[in-house]
């Protein structure tokens, strides 16, 4: 298998190369024949071919890896799309219609939270919404008519949500058979009221599973208030993108987050780990890795489970479960996390606890 890798900027190198040692660990402990090539994107691409992220990238991604592993982005810090400043990461949800982004928050006894008992996955529609360069066919979503005036268009389709809907049923099937749909219907009536209608039209297919229809301000509210109650939380792309942040600063960390974006029908994954690109610690070597890590086991895992191969499942728990290992001891923690092991230091740490397994098996 065919591993594509861009470690893009910021902090991005750095946690990629921590990535990838953990991976290789688990490359070699489960024997998975995965191969990594890297690619250049964000400012590296600009440089070397005025784009941050070129079409031909795209196309490689798309016909000749099995996954694709994206390091953070300084997109804020980007020229006008003109200029090249292109989105990388829209670039693959969009290019390569990875609609569902799998963002998991789940909150450990031996860490601070301020939300116990918390185990649930978002479950963010990726491709459309409220992002204006991901909602247009040509152009994007957002227009200034006079120099005092602003309008954005959200763009919602039933293609869109039925598909998002059912990826959120079906990974209910393999939890705790609960799916909370978040909107707010009573003022998006239209939008909203096309995401409940799909919403409700998918649960016909899935009777064994619970479901509840939650306002998103409410939501967030009883986020706080009661984590513990939910299980898999489905949402368009604007609330979802806010409400996994939400969920895994209370679960612990940002920085403790893994995510995918995915697409079951064309068999494609991207890893992306949920925070950005930190330029302030760029260079410094004092990154959590954590998220980019727990976001290529569930690649693994994803690729695994789609392609009916459980050595790649094995993995991608093998390597949450090792970070656990290594977070559980204080003296093994990043500095955000209150320790002072350094990035690279970390990702020796959890390689090893992967690795050691080979031993013990």
């Amino acid at each position: 298998m065919r591993i594509m890798t861009l470690p893009c900027d910021g902090i991005g190198p750095e946690i990629m190369a921590a990535t990838l040692e953990v991976v290789s660990a688990a490359n070699a402990r489960f024997d998975l024949g995965l191969t990594f090539e890297e690619e250049e994107s964000g400012f590296t691409s600009l440089k070397n071919h005025g784009i941050t992220l070129r079409d031909e990238v795209l196309e490689r991604a798309r016909t000749e890896f099995d996954g694709v592993i994206l390091g953070t982005q300084s997109h804020m810090d980007y020229p006008p799309v003109a200029e090249g400043g292109r989105n990388v990461s829209a670039g693959f949800r969009i290019g390569l219609d990875l609609y569902a982004n799998v963002r998991p928050a789940r909150s450990r006894d031996f860490i601070d939270n301020k939300a116990p008992g918390m185990d649930l996955v978002i479950m963010r529609e990726a491709t459309e919404g409220f992002y204006p360069d991901r909602n247009m066919f040509r152009g994007v979503g957002e227009m200034m008519p006079d120099p005092d005036m602003a309008l954005s268009v959200r763009k919602i389709t039933r293609h869109g949500s039925m598909r998002i809907c059912r990826e959120a049923f079906k990974l209910a099937m393999q939890r705790r058979r609960k799916v909370a749909a978040i909107h707010k219907a009573n003022s998006f009536l239209m939008t909203d009221g096309l995401f409940l209608e799909c919403f409700r039209a998918v649960a016909q297919e899935f009777p064994e599973v619970e479901t509840e229809e939650l306002i998103v301000d409410a939501f967030a509210a009883l986020l706080v208030r009661k984590p513990e109650t939910y299980d898999v939380v489905v949402a368009t792309n604007f609330y979802g993108d806010i409400l996994s942040d939400l969920a895994s600063e209370l679960s612990g960390s940002l920085g403790l987050a893994g995510s995918i974006n995915a697409n079951a029908e064309t068999g494609l994954c991207c890893a992306q780990a949920q925070h950005g690109s930190a330029p302030d610690i760029a260079g410094k070597n004092v990154a959590n890795p954590t998220s980019l890590i727990l976001s290529a086991a569930m690649m693994l895992s994803w690729l695994g489970e789609q392609r009916g191969v459980s050595r790649l499942m094995d993995a991608g728990a093998a390597i949450s479960e090792a970070v656990d290992a290594v977070i559980d001891s204080p003296a093994n923690r990043t500095r955000d996390l209150g320790g002072r092991v350094n990035t690279d230091a970390f990702g020796r740490l959890v390689a090893d606890a992967v690795a050691k397994e080979v031993a013990a098996a």
